[in-house]
């Protein structure tokens, strides 16, 4: 039984596991390890991780495509 979590924790917990990694890279891992889902239960797509990544800037940083934790 996963426990559902909103797509930036799931953003940072592929970070944490993972290190820095492109949004496709955190798409994918999201989307495998069923971390987050989205009302129209839909794959999350690289443009939501982008924009979640820009709505929390105290949370991520990003460099030459490569999201990270702060």
């Amino acid at each position: 039984n996963t426990t559902i979590m909103t797509l930036h924790e799931a953003i940072e917990t592929v970070l944490k596991s993972k290190g820095g990694c492109t949004s496709r890279q955190i798409a994918d891992e999201i989307n495998r390890l069923k971390l987050y889902s989205r009302n129209d239960n839909q794959p999350i797509p690289t443009s939501q991780i982008s924009a979640r990544v820009n709505k929390y800037p105290h949370l991520f940083s990003r460099e030459d495509n490569i999201i990270k934790l702060k």
